[in-house]
């Protein structure tokens, strides 16, 4: 049986480094200027999941259609978001996407999708280092993203170590033809050292 697929945006970081907010950056897309939360919409959208949830405060901009989820755990980080979509998931998986990875295509979500199996998420894997901000998530992983943060343990990668000794998700290596899908927009200068083309189409 297939299983079913909830997308979320995460999208309720402070962007200090950047010094904007990171989801109202433009970039060029099929020709046209558009802001990077749009783009990484529809980047989530081409995976036909069954609901696509945006985390963070709504924004100018954002469609109605999109439920957007504010942090449970405000101010906690990456898994205080990945928590709170958890917490309201309704489908069998949660694929996430941070905003700032902004040269991600679609072709790098589905193939996670088809390496997931019954109960079982799919994390990227990286010069040794989980890469949990493109990945999916199963239902399960709920409880332990909660009891991480009732201890105050922010550490991402520590969650993803936790579900992998469950067996809640499995690694998938980034071949260093994939590498470009995970470059993330920190700062300014991240920005010049990428070429508008990385960010130009999704498909």
């Amino acid at each position: 049986m297939k299983q079913t697929l909830t997308a979320a945006l995460l999208a309720g970081g402070k962007s200090k480094r950047m010094g904007q907010d990171k989801g109202s950056l433009r970039v060029e897309w099929g020709g046209v200027s558009t802001f990077l939360w749009e783009r990484q919409v529809a980047v989530l959208r081409s995976v036909e999941p069954e609901e696509l949830i945006i985390s963070g405060s709504r924004k100018e901009g954002y469609p109605e259609s999109v439920s957007v989820v504010p942090d449970r755990w405000p101010d906690m980080g990456p898994l205080g978001g990945i928590a709170t979509c958890l917490e309201r998931l309704r489908t069998d998986l949660l694929l996430v996407l941070a905003v700032d990875l902004a040269c991600i295509q679609s072709e790098f979500p589905r193939k996670l999708l088809a390496r997931t199996r019954t109960g079982c998420g799919v994390v990227p894997v990286h010069h040794n280092r989980f890469e949990p901000l493109v990945a999916i998530y199963p239902a399960t992983a709920v409880g332990i993203a909660i009891a991480q943060l009732e201890k105050g343990e922010l550490a991402i990668q520590r969650f993803v170590e936790r579900l992998m000794k469950e067996g809640m998700v499995t690694g998938y290596n980034v071949d260093p033809a994939e590498e470009i899908h995970l470059t993330n927009w920190n700062r300014p200068e991240d920005i010049e050292r990428v070429s508008h083309g990385a960010v130009r189409n999704v498909g």
